[in-house]
């Protein structure tokens, strides 16, 4: 599991499903911040993992200050699918 930090928004909500670096990775969380007194854009804090993940995710079993951080530009974000389908 990871925190994403998506500079823009590439319109992707909790559930989607995204490509970067060539790793397909499910977001479980979004975070939208700098809609009104951020940066120039807007920028998505997404917490990120694997289907195996999600369990952990649901039961909070993870240490949110301890995830490593990766952050990609929108323009580098594939979007395989945009929204959940409710079927983590």
């Amino acid at each position: 599991m990871k925190r994403l930090i998506i500079h823009g928004d590439p319109g992707i909500r909790k559930g989607a499903i995204v490509d970067y670096d060539g790793t397909e990775v499910v977001c479980f969380g979004v975070s939208r911040n700098g809609e009104w007194h951020g940066p120039e854009e807007v920028q998505l804090w997404c917490t990120v993992g694997t289907q195996d993940e999600f369990e952990d995710f649901e039961r909070r079993n993870f240490t949110p200050h301890f995830l490593d951080v990766d952050r990609v530009d929108a323009e580098d974000v594939e979007v395989v699918r945009a929204t959940a389908d409710l079927e983590l």
